[in-house]
């Protein structure tokens, strides 16, 4: 397999809001991340990749941009920024940007410019439609609740947001607007940034006729069919492509919902021209039921076992994994399918250990390394992500589900799981900030924080600089071929890596439970184990959440 730095490469993802207050305002900045870098250094990783850092009016957290080339004002300056890239450049790190192109914020001055009429030069920038029978174009419901379409009283039209109304969708099918994205791309790339996480990407050509979404079961049409792997995505990537990416040696993934592995070998096949890999969601949502991420049901592993094994056969050779548990959008792992309550430590090393020994490129989120858990908030005002407050509304206001339902279902699943401030000690709001923290801090931060786990070379954040470290020196976790062990196993996520004449045999238990572990092709006395998350040893058993690593030469 041909060799590549971003496939040997660990990625460590910062949502700056939470990661680091240096000014005292309660919101994570610049100057917070580049007090923090040696610690980036000193556990391993490679790559930061920020959620945006652009100028925005934060409806969405800064998912909603008002200019591409400037810094929220809450986060420093563009000074900070190129401060920012020469540190952790000094330090071997690189720097990933997000990249948010499929919307704007309705304030970036195109919006504001496309708004005022219809032959406004910048009306085609965006995708306007004229109401059907005195409503919107068609049924879609927006991804944060609502109709995905917004009258504008200007010029008696609606357009089109796949997410908050404050978030216009860019038409690219518009040449001029694409060339504006390129440009502005290489102007970040010509600064020196070493790559784009790039959010929603495969919804950026839609379905132009706009037929009615599937109701069934839902308060509006459900979208999905005609704005994901749209009819010109993959030519636009590839005019991406040409034009920016392969002029330069940088780390791109795809944010890509709803994609398969036959669609994923077209976006991140090693021969297409597009992109170095997608994040696909189906091993995100295996768990959900009737009303979607807001189902949490019991893991199913075997079916877990499935998805992964079919994306590592499928990827094989053709293409390349990204792999991650959390992110800015899901709740933590270890209050998810680890144990948060009786085995913390040990769940969440062994989630580490199942994810990282696999082929691709591993994610990891800011607090994963030191097992951050879920927030035990106990009312909605708590909370402040526009998504889960538009949920609970509808529920409880068009659904008629009781509060209590409604706030369980929110606390299980709510991205502010993620987004609860670092927790870097014991001090007061967790060495977060000496202000009054946008969010509150997880109150068990005096428990779970990077400085206690820091003097304790068993924790869990230590565990995780050895995961990457045993990755750094063993071409085989990179490289080496897949194979899936116990398929049909409720309890054991077991599999096999061999490169060359070397195997790697890994084995996590994913329960509560001691299990007997059936033979699997490899004799213990003649193994290395090289990984173990538990202190005691018992041949042929796993204990509860035992992760084990063995290499047979």
């Amino acid at each position: 397999m041909k060799k590549a730095w971003w496939k040997e490469s660990v990625v460590y993802q910062i949502y700056p809001r939470s990661y680091q207050d240096s000014n005292g305002d309660g919101i994570g900045d610049l100057q917070g991340i580049i007090s923090r870098l040696p610690y980036l250094k000193w556990l391993g990783v490679d790559v930061i990749w920020l959620s945006p850092i652009y100028k925005s009016p934060n409806d969405d957290n800064g998912y909603d941009i008002s200019d591409y080339q400037d810094i929220m004002t809450e986060f420093g300056t563009m000074e900070d920024f190129d401060k920012l890239l020469e540190e952790a450049h000094n330090q071997g790190l690189k720097i990933m940007l997000d990249l948010v192109v499929n919307h704007s914020s309705d304030e970036h001055k195109w919006f504001i410019e496309s708004r005022k009429s219809i032959d406004n030069p910048y009306r085609d920038y965006y995708i306007w439609r004229e109401g059907k029978d005195g409503k919107e174009p068609n049924n879609w419901g927006g991804s944060f609740g609502g109709s995905a379409w917004q009258y504008d009283e200007a010029t008696n039209m609606y357009y089109l947001h796949t997410f908050s109304k404050k978030q216009p969708d860019l038409n690219w099918d518009n040449q001029v607007l694409r060339n504006e994205v390129f440009s502005m791309m290489t102007w970040w790339l010509d600064k020196g940034v070493d790559g784009f996480r790039m959010d929603v990407i495969n919804m950026i050509s839609k379905d132009t006729t706009f037929p009615d979404g599937n109701s069934e079961g839902r308060l509006y049409g459900d979208f999905t069919p005609y704005v994901m792997n749209g009819p010109h995505v993959h030519e636009y990537l590839q005019e991406m492509n040409e034009k920016v990416l392969s002029k330069y040696d940088v780390i791109t993934v795809g944010e890509a919902p709803a994609v398969s592995v036959e669609d994923a070998k077209k976006y991140a096949g090693f021969d297409t021209k597009e992109l170095n890999m997608v994040f696909q969601f189906e091993h995100m949502c295996v768990d959900e039921g009737d009303y979607g991420k807001w189902t949490k049901h019991p893991l199913d592993l075997v079916k877990l076992k499935q998805i992964f094994t079919k994306w590592q056969a499928g990827l094989d050779g053709i293409g390349w994994n990204s792999l991650y548990w959390n992110n800015h959008d899901q709740p933590r792992i270890v209050s998810r399918w680890g144990n948060d309550k009786n085995y913390h430590e040990k769940s969440a090393k062994m989630l580490g250990t199942c994810l990282h020994m696999l082929q691709g490129t591993p994610y990891i989120y800011q607090g994963e390394e030191i097992g951050m858990t879920n927030v035990d908030f106990t009312s909605i005002e708590q909370y402040r992500d526009i998504e889960c407050l538009n949920q609970y509304d509808d529920f409880v206001t068009k659904i008629g589900m009781d509060k209590t339902e409604a706030f369980e279902r929110i606390k299980k699943s709510s991205r502010d799981n993620a987004r609860t401030p670092m927790q870097w000690n014991a001090s007061s709001n967790a060495g977060f900030t000496i202000g009054n923290p946008w969010i509150e801090v997880n109150p068990n931060y005096v428990d779970i924080n990077v400085e206690k786990q820091m003097e304790d070379k068993n924790s869990i954040l230590y565990y995780y600089k050895n995961l990457i470290s045993f990755r750094k020196a063993n071409e085989i976790v990179v490289y080496g071929s897949y194979e899936p062990l116990l398929e049909n196993d409720s309890n054991i996520f077991a599999y096999k890596r061999t490169l060359e004449d070397k195997q790697l045999y890994v084995l996590c238990n994913f329960t509560d439970k001691e299990v007997e572990i059936p033979f699997i092709g490899y004799e213990e006395d003649r193994s290395q184990l090289v990984i173990h998350n538990d202190t005691t040893w018992e041949k042929g058993k796993l204990q509860p959440y035992e992760a084990r690593v063995y290499i047979v030469k």
